[in-house]
């Protein structure tokens, strides 16, 4: 048998889809604050996540 090809498994998936809405304002701020940082909509939200959860500590 050959090898199996393609992208190696993660040792954690991000496998859950959360579906989260916006106003126009808020959307907008979220891709302002996306481009001056240069990083995704995702992970700006996980960044956000987290700082929420250590200001809980």
């Amino acid at each position: 048998m050959s090898p199996r090809t393609g992208r190696p498994k993660s040792d954690n998936p991000k496998d859950i889809n959360v579906k989260v809405r916006f106003d126009k304002t808020e959307h907008e701020e979220l891709l302002k604050y996306c481009e001056e940082h240069n990083i995704t909509r995702t992970e700006a939200i996980r960044q956000g996540i987290r700082l929420l959860l250590e200001q809980k500590k």
